[in-house]
């Protein structure tokens, strides 16, 4: 039996996984206090799905780029929603404002890599080497 990972399902469903994750983890969390939790304001916690996210994300978005479109799209569209993903760590008081640009420009881009490899389905340029 041959198991196959669909790369850019993959990356868009940790896209809207991270969005429910920031729509919704605060309301929940914000009891945890009662509890002596603290993992709302978690530095490391936020890295670490930060740092999740832009794995699978390049990861599904080269295998996209290297074995079917060539077009490198997809990959500026990530990078500018991951821009603003990144700027969202660094200045918290515009958490909100940044977070959906950066969430649009994700899924979007996994949204154009996934149709990408849909139309072209293994195109070679002059200078593929596979």
């Amino acid at each position: 039996m041959n198991f196959k990972v669909n790369w850019d399902a993959l990356g868009i469903a940790t896209s809207v996984v991270c969005a429910i994750h920031c729509a919704l983890l605060p309301l929940f969390l914000s009891s945890l206090p009662l509890f002596g939790v603290n993992i709302i304001e978690n530095t490391a916690f936020e890295i670490t799905m930060v740092a999740i996210a832009f794995s699978i994300g390049i990861y599904s978005l080269y295998h996209g780029w290297k074995r079917h479109h060539h077009s490198a799209l997809p990959m500026l569209v990530f990078s500018v929603g991951f821009i603003f993903l990144i700027l969202k760590l660094f200045f918290v008081e515009y958490e909100a404002w940044l977070l959906i640009p950066a969430l649009v420009g994700i899924i979007a881009a996994h949204v154009i890599n996934y149709r990408s490899c849909q139309v072209h389905n293994h195109a070679h340029a002059d200078d593929c080497d596979h």
